[in-house]
């Protein structure tokens, strides 16, 4: 196979270390991690259903069905369990999208974000039918037609223009969030009006409990309405605000060194305190900003490409990312200065040893998606010869921290390919180069027991699909890939 890493190029054998075997668990322990993932999972998704189903009660609690004895009840009452719907499920989305670890180390961040992003139509769908339900109902009962009695809404009922105001800024919202439209701006301005969502739901509570009599003063519907309105705020407040400012002051990093990896791929090495809490985190993400000017207001998302190496006392150590110049936000990280002082959130997401579930463990990434491997290498746990690491890039050249990662291989007793050379352009879904696609390679002649490993992806979006499809082909379960995205 032409493209088996050897210790010279094209030998035609893979690299398989002599070394002693890294520390490792024994058989079985990974197993029980997973199942003790899958449970907390569980224990969300319940959550949620009953989050669901407890905004329906409260109306029912309340009396509802007794209002609905004439057609205009019946819509009006449609139209406020549309709202409390809808409702929850926004307080829903703000949870998956607040970075919560309980959740994070149940389905990762990806994952988490994917979910919010499902909500987002269905939510805007029910607060859409809760407004002019509410409208046609209350017109029904009072002989207006729907556009007469939303102008009256607004003029005369106490916060309702509030609630206009809310209801065009979730629409804004979503409609932005459509990755046809959001490709369209760049990550700044899509950002800023993800942003809205707060104002959004802020600006939905007035009427909440000024309108009607659900929510009435001393009433427990109101209560628990409160309850988890505030709890949302907090746990909001405290992840994305107070967590990130405390772990910045915690750890004070500051930029080191800026060294050129490739044409356009630099790292970017920083020093700081208490990085040992840090380690153990190869493969998964911080969000950096660079408090220098132009820089301070944008968010990062990189992994570490390497641990932490403690350098001095009272945990004095350094720490590295790699960059490479994908935009304008990144590229004016390449000519970053010495002295930078650097706020840090995280770590976020599952691309770790945490999502582990078999001995055996493949990884394979492409372009500056390597990076992020070459972390996770260094401390997954297994045993010689359980390892198999593919890296995938139109040259040698861009197989960036490709020695480091030859000699972490030989060190723990990985086998390592170099996957180089163009895409065949007639076959869009191949992850190979074009001459191994074509001599009907597949993913199970690189790693035959890709069945039984996990599966660590990081790569350009379309790329890691096809791998992971390569892999579902070769008989992966989806609890067994590992996907890390990096696209927005």
């Amino acid at each position: 196979m032409n493209t088996q890493l050897l210790p010279s190029p094209g030998t035609g054998t893979p690299m398989r270390p002599a070394h002693g075997p890294a520390p490792v668990r024994e058989a079985g322990r990974f197993a029980g991690q997973h199942r003790r993932r899958l449970l907390r999972a569980d224990v969300l998704t319940v959550t949620a259903w009953s989050s669901l189903a407890a905004s329906v009660a409260l109306w029912l609690a309340d009396g509802g069905l007794t209002a609905v004895s004439s057609p205009a009840g019946m819509v009006t009452a449609l139209g406020i369990v549309a709202g409390l719907a809808g409702m929850d499920l926004v307080l829903l989305m703000l949870l998956l999208a607040a970075r919560i670890p309980f959740i994070d180390g149940a389905v990762g961040h990806d994952r988490a974000l994917e979910f919010h992003r499902k909500l987002g139509k269905p939510s805007l769908y029910l607060l859409l039918a809760h407004g002019l339900l509410i409208a046609v109902g209350y017109g029904m009962a009072e002989g207006l037609d729907p556009v007469s009695e939303a102008v009256a809404l607004w003029v005369l009922v106490p916060d309702m223009w509030l609630a206009f105001i809310s209801l065009a800024l979730f629409i804004a919202i979503v409609v932005t969030s459509l990755v046809a439209v959001r490709r369209r701006f760049p990550y700044e301005f899509w950002y800023a009006v993800h942003l809205l969502t707060y104002a959004a739901v802020l600006t939905s509570l007035p009427h909440q409990f000024s309108v009607g009599g659900l929510f009435a003063v001393g009433t427990g519907q109101r209560w628990y309405w409160l309850a988890i309105c505030i709890a949302t705020g907090a746990t909001l407040l405290y992840y994305r605000i107070i967590q990130p400012v405390r772990a910045t002051f915690r750890h004070q990093l500051t930029v080191e060194r800026v060294t050129s990896v490739a044409p356009g791929v630099v790292n970017i090495e920083m020093s700081g305190l208490q990085l040992g809490s840090l380690a153990g985190n190869g493969g998964r993400f911080f969000i950096w900003r660079f408090l220098a000017p132009g820089l301070w207001w944008h968010p990062h998302p990189f992994s570490l490409s390497a641990e932490p190496v403690r350098t001095g006392p009272d945990g004095h150590g350094r720490l590295r990312i790699t960059v490479r110049d994908l935009g304008r936000g990144s590229a004016q990280l390449l000519r970053l200065r010495r002295g930078t002082k650097v706020a840090v959130e995280g770590p976020y997401g599952l691309f770790s040893s945490a999502a582990r579930s078999k001995d055996q463990v493949v990884m394979i990434g492409a372009g500056i998606g390597i990076t992020p491997l070459r972390a996770l290498l260094e401390t997954t746990p297994f045993a010689p010869g359980q390892a198999t690491v593919l890296l995938r890039g139109h040259s040698n050249k861009e197989l960036y921290l490709g020695e480091e990662i030859l000699e972490l291989c030989r060190l723990r007793g990985a086998t390592l390919f170099h996957l180089t050379g163009g895409r065949d352009p007639g076959s869009p879904d191949s992850w190979l180069p074009a001459a191994e696609h074509r001599a009907g390679y597949a993913l199970a002649d690189y790693v035959p027991e890709i069945a039984s490993a996990d599966v660590y992806v990081c790569g350009p979006s379309r790329w890691a699909g096809n791998v992971l499809n390569a892999a579902r082909a070769g008989g992966v379960h989806e609890d067994q890939l590992h996907h890390e995205r990096f696209d927005w």
